[in-house]
Parts: structure tokens; sequence; C-alpha cells
């Protein structure tokens, strides 16, 4: 699996939130992709109300599973296809591993792929010695620069188009130009020789239908249909959820996801990939192979809480519209998934008490169930992963976060039902903000550790009467 920093979410958002580059371009993302994937959702033929029944489609492809990936496999395979299903990212990775070294690979070319960050493949391969490139262009800028992927459709973000330039420079060796064009050009012109001379491919899959048995590429630069057409091996990556049963249901998911990504009605290249090259064919790979990963995916599929969250097809309009996204960014998720559904999949996948701090930082404000294309309902997750945290789970091997919290609760329950009590303790509380920092009638800040309330709000003092004691005086 690949690197996992979720411990360092409070730092990571610190600092996304002190980055006016990072600031500037979530506002533009989120307001290009937020507001016109709504738009995208409103101008459907059917109406927004299609993606309760893609929910529906997804649903129904998640209870059934187990035959639908049976369907796909056996027909993959009866075209000359290989398919194997992993249980574990390392058991994933060691078999491309295995089909690298049978087939005597030196360059692999790559196409976007979230499931191949979530196994940490590019490292593996690389510890191996043999070369990986990344060549969707976000991907690429930010294999060059060493790092990760801040958005999972718009992975280099928060890089402008001059630290782009300066990174090519000192990279490809290019003329420094900040023009968007040649940049692209000049990434162009790097990758062709890497294509032509790749021996494996790999990629992800959008969606994989168990009708036609067939997995499905979605891009707009052509660069995956490149990577999984042109090498001698091309091995694909899906998760075990990413299914659909019929094309008709395939077909609605594929619009949804287009306009929920990027407000778009299609994406520019759509992928239909289902083996090896025919003997008919003008081109493809000589082997097709197709990795299946569990990785702690059944585990969800068995509990009924988290179940639905299956049904993410990772089309990152929840990103697009989650305003804690929209401030810190997606480096402070910390694992290859960010904003909600990484505030979700994280914790379940890697660990809830290691992974918290995602969890508790969402707002619950809704705004990622509004936008996602399958309307999910993520908010009810998160508030079941609080719930576990808040008490403890032996299913899930959670500890509770934080036994004061825990007490705190008990005792003002126990408080708010012996009213003589409460009062008592009103008053004392009352009397003693006298002595906080104050101004216009606001206090500034409250001591430890409660502090975390007043970094970025004032507080409304208490009354010097109560709602109770003025309704006893009959005001």
């Amino acid at each position: 699996m690949s690197d996992i920093t979720t411990e360092r979410y409070i730092p990571e958002a610190k600092k996304g939130i002190a980055d006016p580059v990072l600031q500037k371009a979530l506002v533009f993302l989120q307001d290009r992709y937020g507001r016109g994937a709504a738009e995208a959702y409103r101008r459907l033929p059917e109406g927004p109300e299609l993606r309760r029944t893609a929910h529906a489609i997804r649903e129904k492809a998640i209870e059934n599973l187990d035959v639908l990936l049976e369907t796909l496999a056996a027909k993959i395979r009866g075209n000359g296809g290989q398919v194997y299903f992993a249980e574990t990212a390392q058991e994933a990775v060691d078999y491309c591993l295995a089909v690298a070294r049978r087939n005597h690979v030196h360059r692999v070319v790559k196409g976007k792929s979230m499931v191949t960050e979530e196994i940490g493949l590019n490292p593996a391969l690389e510890a191996a010695g043999i070369e990986v490139v990344e060549t969707d262009l976000g991907e690429y800028i930010i294999q060059l620069a060493g790092e990760t992927p801040s958005h999972i459709i718009a992975p280099a973000i928060h890089k402008t188009r001059h630290e782009i330039a300066d990174l090519f420079v000192q990279k490809l060796g290019i003329r420094r130009t900040t023009d968007p064009p040649e940049l692209a050009q000049a990434a162009r012109q790097a990758l062709r020789e890497k294509f032509l001379t790749a021996d494996m491919g790999t990629s992800g899959c959008n969606q994989a239908c168990a009708e036609t048995g067939h997995i499905t590429t979605v891009s707009n630069e052509g660069n995956i249909r490149m990577a999984t057409t042109l090498p001698r091996v091309h091995v694909a990556f899906m998760g075990m959820e990413r299914i659909v049963a019929r094309l008709d249901e395939y077909e609605i998911i594929l619009r949804l996801m287009c306009r929920g990504a990027a407000a778009q009605n299609i994406g520019v290249y759509v992928s239909y990939i289902g083996g090896p090259r025919r003997p008919e064919d003008a081109d493809g790979p000589e082997e097709f192979h197709l990795v299946i990963l569990d990785n702690g995916r059944r585990r969800m599929l068995a509990d009924p809480q988290f179940r639905e969250m299956l049904c993410c097809i990772r089309c990152a309009a929840c990103l697009n519209a989650c305003p804690v996204y929209g401030k810190i960014g997606g480096h402070a998720y910390g694992f290859a998934y960010s904003g909600p559904v990484g505030a979700v999949v994280t914790p379940l996948l890697t660990g809830i008490n290691r992974a918290k701090h995602l969890c508790l930082g969402e707002t619950l404000c809704g705004a990622c169930m509004d936008n996602c294309s399958v309307n999910i309902d993520i908010p009810r997750m998160l508030l079941a992963l609080r719930e576990k945290l808040a008490y403890g789970d032996a299913v899930w091997q959670v500890k509770p976060a934080s036994r004061a919290e825990g007490l705190a609760y008990r005792v003002w329950s126990w408080l708010i039902r012996h009213r003589r009590l409460y009062e008592i303790g009103l008053k004392i509380v009352a009397g003693g903000q006298k002595f906080l920092p104050q101004e216009s009638g606001m206090i500034r800040r409250l001591p430890p550790p409660m502090q975390g309330w007043t970094l970025s709000r004032d507080l409304h003092p208490l009354a010097e009467e109560s709602f109770m004691e003025k309704w006893r005086k009959g005001i």
C-alpha cells in the first residue's frame, strides 16, 4: 500500500490554508466544476433525479458483486485476457511485478489510476528497476516534482504555470516558457518517446460491464488509450466494486460521472477494453491482464453502515463542492483519496483511529451528497465513523478517540438532568467569563482545552439571567 500520512492532517491542513496559490486554485476549481456539475445535472434529459436511478444501479451491483465479477472474469478470459483477484495491495503489486519480469519489462507507461496510487504500484516497480512514466499531464507534472496528487481528477491543481515552467526547464531541459500550450507541447514530445518504447502499459478502470465483458477508461487527453494500445502488455487495475450488470446501466453511470467530474456531457476519450489484440485488430496489446482488488472492500461490503460507500465511482464531484477540501486541499488527507470520499474511505481502508482526523474534520453540511453524481449519503457515514470514535467498536478495532471528551459529555448529561446544580454551574461560568479577553461585548479567546472554538470566531458571553430565570419572573 502507498505511504499513509493521515496523522499529519492538522499540520498539512494549516499549510494548505496558508498557501495563497492553493487557495486561489481551489476557489477556481470549485467555482467552475462544483457549480458546473449542478448545472450539468439540471440539463440532463431525465433531470437531476437520474442520480437516484444511478444510486439504485450501483446498489444492485454491490448486492450481486460475486455473480457480476465472475461473469466479467469468464468473458474476459474467453476473449484471451487474464484475470487475477487480489485480496491485498501487496498481492496486486506482486502480480504486476511477476507479469513485468516474465515479459522482460524495462519501461511502463501509466494511465491515470487512483487505485494504483492506493496500492503503491509506482514505487514497487521502480524498486524492481523498472522505469514508470505517468502519462496524464497533471500526474506527469507531480511525478517530475516528486509529489502526490492533490485532487482525484486535477492532481496538479496546486501548481502554477511558473512552477511548472521551472520544473520543465530542470527536468526536460526546455527553453523556459510560461505559455500553457507550449508547456503542454513540451510534455507531449517527452511522453511520445516513452509511449513508443514502453514494454508495458497500466491503467485503472472507470467502470466494468459484466454483460459485455469489458472495462472502460475515460480521459480528456488520449494518453490512456495510447498507454493501453501501444505497449505489448496491458495490466489494468480495478477496485472490485467498480462494475455494473448491463450496458444500458453503464451508459447512465458514464453520463453522470463525466458531469460530476468536469461538468462535461461526455469524456473526450472513452475506451472499451475486454482482452488482448485479435488477429483482425489494427492495434492493441499482445497480453491483457485485469487485476481486481479487494484490499478492504469486502469488509466494507459486509457492514450495512458502510456498504453504500462502495457505490462511489471516484468522479471527485464531492471534492468540487466540499468547503473543507476547498480550504485545505488534497495533501492534508494523507492517502490516495481526498475530500469527503477520502474522509470515509481512507479510515475504512487504513484504520479508523489512524485516520480519525479526516472524518472529524468534515463539516457535515451535506454539500458532498448534493453534488454526488450517484447521490451517496456521505454525511451519514461520517457520523457513523464519529460514533465509533466516540464509543469504540470491536468489529473495526476502534478505540475511543478521547476518553476525556466522553467523560465530559457524561458529566454534562448528568448535570442537565439536575436543574438546580445546572443553574449553579451556569452562575459560576457566567462569573468566571468576566476574566476572559473580551472586545465589543464578545469573548475573544477561551482557555484550554476549548481554545479551538475561538481561533477564528468570537463567542457570545452567557447572559446575566438565563431564559428560565426570566420565565419564572414573568419577563
